[in-house]
């Protein structure tokens, strides 16, 4: 399981699917074991889905995702996610994930907080 200060992984029924909780600000540091985490992942799984549940969200630090590890998971995750879910996103991510899911080849849904059950419905997975 990943876990640090901002960031902590919820099980999932389905060992394909990555879902995180953010809670407050997301460092440098944390962004880049996040990258390091799913490059892992990304090796060991065919395909994944990722849900990302924004819980009580501050942000992030300044270029937090530009890091070695994170800009590999971001490519990597163009041939690796299939679907990508966001819970309660704040505006800007969440139009982002709307965006991604016409431009690349994955399916991508920004949900809003109420609609966590249905995030994971699009994830093909529960929280176990």
């Amino acid at each position: 399981m990943f876990v640090t200060p901002s960031i902590r992984q919820a099980p999932s029924t389905e060992d394909h699917v990555f879902a995180f909780h953010i809670i407050g600000e997301i460092t440098s540091d944390e962004m880049e074991a996040m990258g390091a985490y799913m490059n892992e992942q990304f090796e060991h799984h065919d395909n994944v889905s990722m849900l990302l549940i924004f819980d009580r969200f501050e942000g992030s630090e300044a270029g937090a995702g530009l890091n070695w590890e994170s800009l590999k998971a971001q490519l990597k995750s163009v041939a690796k996610v299939d679907r990508y879910a966001v819970v309660g996103a704040p505006s800007t991510p969440s139009r982002l994930v709307e965006v991604f899911g016409k431009v690349l080849p994955l399916k991508a849904q920004s949900f809003d907080r109420g609609d966590e059950d249905a995030a994971w419905q699009f994830v093909g997975a529960r929280p176990a």
